[in-house]
């Protein structure tokens, strides 16, 4: 059985980059950070996703991310499923953060519910048969447009797969890119590459928190 253990963004200045995310999100060891200079160009085809509980959590977060050199792709606001908005890192990855709630219940906490990857794929129900036959178990299937894959406590990144010209929309890019992911996806079995030109490697045992 195969399973998400680590997610590693390839940036050009891992130390800059280490400082911006400890800044903006306070991650740990969740995202782990690697130096490459393999050329990219437009959407990578993927984006992470933090999830909170209230819209105070969603505005500090984004405040933080902006102040530490983050740029703003989509400002918060409210919709029909909640409440959120979407930044560029400086590295070039892209972070949603959201809520289901349209109402704060208190002081923002910054504490993160769900960290979330999500590939941009060109056909879904292809690669969810290609991550099944890998080992991965299905825990949402939305037809041909959303599948999300089981995780556990233990598992610090969930693992979704999205249209890819649905993903861009959804978070305000155009489509077209090439290049690079910049992203390596660490499981728990041996290496592989799926049908969308994502990497898995197996996960280190011990990690550099980002």
């Amino acid at each position: 059985m195969t399973s998400l253990a680590s997610v590693t963004l390839e940036v050009a200045d891992p130390t800059a980059a280490d400082r911006f995310y400890s800044a903006a999100f306070g991650l740990g060891s969740q995202v782990r950070l690697r130096a490459s200079e393999t050329p990219t160009t437009g959407f990578r085809g993927f984006t992470m996703s933090i999830t909170v509980s209230q819209p105070a959590d969603v505005d500090s977060f984004i405040d933080s991310a902006l102040k530490a050199g983050a740029t703003t792709l989509k400002p918060a606001s409210k919709s029909l499923w909640g409440y959120g908005g979407v930044v560029q890192a400086p590295d070039g990855t892209i972070w949603k953060i959201a809520t289901s709630s349209k109402k704060n219940t208190g002081p923002a906490t910054r504490k993160i519910d769900q960290l979330v990857l999500l590939l941009g794929v060109e056909d879904v129900k292809a690669s969810k048969q290609f991550y099944v036959e890998q080992g991965l178990s299905v825990a949402k299937s939305f037809g041909g447009k959303y599948v999300e894959f089981a995780s556990d406590d233990a598992t610090p990144v969930k693992l979704a797969l999205y249209k890819r010209r649905g993903l861009a929309k959804d978070v305000g890019v155009p489509e077209d890119g090439s290049g690079s992911h910049r992203i390596v996806l660490g499981g728990t079995t041996g290496a592989f590459t799926d049908p969308d030109g994502f990497a898995w490697e197996p996960a280190p045992v011990t990690s550099t928190p980002a």
